[in-house]
């Protein structure tokens, strides 16, 4: 059974592959002023790092900034504290394609919603949310630096060790999209 995932992995992967090579997207960031809508990917087995995305979600709130969060959970049962949040969306195992794709009307809505700023925190490069996040309709994508910067989605990579504390790294990009003043990104 464990060959057939790899090899749906791999189709899947090279599937999405095609889909962001025709996929055009308009990339525009100002400043971290301007930002009214930012999105976040989150890989949601993390369980322990919702407390984090709490505290973010509520500072962001404060200062009039739009969040919204879809994780990706693989497990059996979703924990409670993931249900009944207004800004939290979560992607279920059984709604993948074959090919690891997410096929829910949350990711749909998610894909194409124009946020200003997405966020990845998809630390273990789980395919679902690599789907989200390269084909999102984001002004800006920021997530952790990848060696192959050919393929990556991001406009904005952060380097830091592992293992990266989320709290941290969501610190750390609000800090650099603070120093960042432009228009166009190229």
């Amino acid at each position: 059974m464990e060959l057939f995932r790899k090899i749906r992995l791999k189709i899947g992967d090279a599937i999405l592959r095609n889909k962001i090579a025709r996929t055009k997207r308009k990339k525009h960031y100002s400043n971290i002023t301007e930002v009214k809508k930012i999105g976040i990917v989150w890989d949601a087995s993390r369980i322990d790092d919702f407390t984090c995305l709490s505290r973010f979600y509520q500072k962001m709130h404060e200062s009039k900034t739009d969040v919204k969060i879809l994780g990706y959970f693989s497990g059996k049962s979703l924990p409670n504290q993931l249900t009944a949040v207004r800004y939290l969306s979560i992607v279920k195992k059984e709604e993948l394609n074959i090919f690891y794709h997410p096929v829910s009307m949350d990711t749909n809505v998610f894909v194409n919603n124009r946020f200003d700023v997405l966020i990845d925190i998809n630390f273990n490069k789980l395919l679902p949310l690599q789907y989200i996040s390269s084909l999102s309709n984001a002004g800006f994508k920021v997530g952790l630096f990848e060696s192959e910067t050919r393929n990556t989605p991001f406009d904005l990579m952060m380097d830091l060790k592992s293992p990266v504390n989320v709290e941290d790294y969501l610190n750390q990009v609000v800090h650099y999209l603070g120093m960042i003043n432009s228009g166009t990104v190229n």
